[in-house]
């Protein structure tokens, strides 16, 4: 299923006591639809998913939904190791009114294979919503091999895949092996050129908060067939898309937002703030002519 070429994993933006800031996160919403984002993918990890409460996701899925409307699709993070948390949490996001949500690979509790299909299958069948498959072993330990990705794309709704495994041997074999209208979606920035070689949709990305148009000039150069001039794009993209993963994410594009006048505030522990070397290193990549480009 096609949910646009450039995705923004959105950062859920805190106020000064760490709470969600909903007058930023409306202000933030505006700024990626504004700034060339196809889709916003709510509660993952870039949101922060881990240090939310359930009621918190909720209540940023509903208002981001309402502040965007039919504009873009917005995509809920409901996925966790816990099979029955996530249906709960996928059935509360389909009342909501989301236009899909995407399930991580389970962390921490290592199954199988076998126990990967079952767990995504059980969740895509409790719902009537889109489902977008997340594959990062750095962040769950274990991978989803390209077969078991290839089989849960027979399931009706299960209709797409963030890939973050960094393997475009296992990328290829997936767009290969899954019927036509499933998309596969780079799930690194600086993979986005590779992948899209090998036939994949667009990017899931983190770097679209600071450089949105150019991620989808980039894109729109590749799928023209201007394959030189987005190469050139990359190159010059690659060191703003490296500083922005120099630290824990998402600290530092939460740090490149403010200092390019968009106030999204801190992170929430364990995540903590750059330090005054890391600040400078950001500055140096995202200098004060960015803010003028992208607001």
């Amino acid at each position: 299923m096609y949910f646009g070429q450039v995705l923004t994993a959105m950062v859920t933006p805190f106020n000064a006591n760490g709470e969600v800031d909903y007058e930023a996160t409306a202000a933030l919403v505006q700024h990626l639809i504004a700034n060339g984002s196809d889709g916003l993918v709510v509660g993952g990890t870039t949101g922060e998913s881990p240090t939310l409460t359930t009621e918190e996701k909720l209540q940023v899925f509903k208002f981001v939904k309402d502040t965007v409307g039919e504009q873009i699709p917005v995509i809920a993070g409901t996925g966790s190791n816990n099979t029955h948390a996530s249906i709960q949490l996928t059935q509360q996001a389909e009342e909501i009114g989301v236009d899909g949500v995407m399930l991580v690979t389970p962390y921490y509790n290592k199954p199988s294979q076998e126990g990967l299909f079952q767990h995504f299958k059980t969740i895509a069948q409790s719902t009537s919503l889109p489902v977008m498959l997340y594959n990062i072993p750095g962040r769950s330990v274990i991978n989803m091999s390209p077969e078991t990705i290839i089989a849960l794309s027979k399931i009706d709704n299960i209709v797409s895949v963030k890939d973050a495994g960094g393997n475009l041997d296992d990328t290829a074999a997936i767009i290969q092996g899954t019927p036509v209208d499933f998309t596969l979606y780079s799930g690194d920035d600086s993979m986005t050129l590779p992948v899209l070689s090998v036939g994949g949709t667009g990017v899931i990305s983190v770097a679209s908060h600071i450089i949105g148009n150019e991620m989808q000039a980039m894109v729109q150069h590749f799928k023209h067939g201007e394959v030189q001039q987005a190469a050139a794009m990359h190159r010059k993209l690659l060191p703003i898309m490296k500083a922005l993963f120099e630290a824990p994410s998402p600290t530092p594009v939460k740090a490149a937002l403010n200092i390019t006048g968009i106030p999204v505030g801190g992170v929430r522990l364990p995540l903590v703030p750059l330090n005054e070397t890391e600040m400078n290193t950001l500055r140096q990549v995202i200098p004060v002519r960015q803010t003028r480009a992208i607001s």
